[in-house]
């Protein structure tokens, strides 16, 4: 059924005012990073800058250790995603190929895991790695995040296996493939959409982390991440905002990359993983 002019234009509004309501934090941060402290103190605030200082990027690279800290987040997001995504796909597969006792219940019982706040966990972890001496370590955050990111991958990968159909897996085996050989050569490469948008999630929630990093990567600044190096330029009594802004651009920035680069794989994943 055709639109009417007047569903079209509602529809155009519609998608303007999300499209602006979703873009609208980016915009400020940016904002925020031109503008001048005696503007992000008055009042209204200032929308468009009247005096931009390109130069606060340059001068937030030279002075702080942006490079590095990205570095350390990088490692730590990479690290959980290949451990969250190993574990992830044996157990989704397992859970979504082979029938055992109870394991429909063992699958809610590891998605129930996923609701538990991570806050809760943070004093067990602590006292688990400083007993095995780890504290201070990026593989005591990567090791932590998997805690949090593995439950839902799971969950997610078996909704996504669930949708393949089991012929595919029983061709290669009359082939001569095993299981495991089966999962890798067939099942694997038609998942890769749904890979995708598991891995881009585990990503995410591994960079964004703060309080995971704060508890464990105690000690000298080459470990920080960069949620932690932010939060050390907060003043104990004046507090640079634009400097703080410029330094969150850089930290934004590789996560909108690898959304644009991963989209249409998101959509897919996410999409074809709720199919029946």
């Amino acid at each position: 059924m055709e639109r009417t002019p007047l569903q079209s234009i509602l529809l155009y509004l519609a998608i303007i005012t999300t499209a602006g309501i979703i873009l609208f934090p980016i915009y400020w941060l940016f904002i925020t990073a031109l503008a001048s402290t005696d503007e992000l103190s008055s009042l209204p605030p200032t929308f468009i800058p009247r005096d931009p200082d390109w130069a606060i990027f340059s001068r937030v690279l030279t002075e702080r250790p942006i490079f590095l800290w990205l570095f350390n987040s990088t490692i730590v997001a990479l690290g959980s995603v290949i451990l969250s995504m190993i574990v992830s796909v044996l157990a989704g597969y397992g859970l979504s190929r082979f029938r055992v006792r109870g394991g429909q219940s063992l699958g809610l019982f590891i998605l129930t895991a996923k609701m538990l706040p991570a806050t809760l966990l943070v004093i067990p972890l602590f006292a688990v790695f400083r007993n095995i001496g780890m504290i201070g370590s990026l593989w005591t955050v990567i090791i932590a995040h998997s805690t949090l990111i593995i439950p839902f991958t799971t969950w997610m990968l078996k909704g996504y296996f669930d949708t393949i159909p089991r012929e595919l897996e029983q061709a290669a085996m009359v082939d001569g493939c095993g299981p495991m050989a089966a999962m890798m050569r067939v099942v694997l490469p038609i998942s890769t959409p749904g890979l995708a948008a598991t891995a881009l999630y585990a990503f995410v929630l591994s960079w964004a982390d703060y309080a995971y990093a704060r508890t464990f990567l105690q000690g000298a600044q080459t470990n920080w991440t960069a949620n932690m190096g932010i939060a050390s330029m907060r003043g104990e009594y004046t507090t640079d905002w634009n400097e703080i802004s410029a330094a969150a651009v850089f930290v934004a920035t590789p996560i909108m990359l690898i959304y644009l680069f991963l989209e249409r794989y998101l959509v897919g994943g996410l999409t074809a993983g709720a199919e029946k």
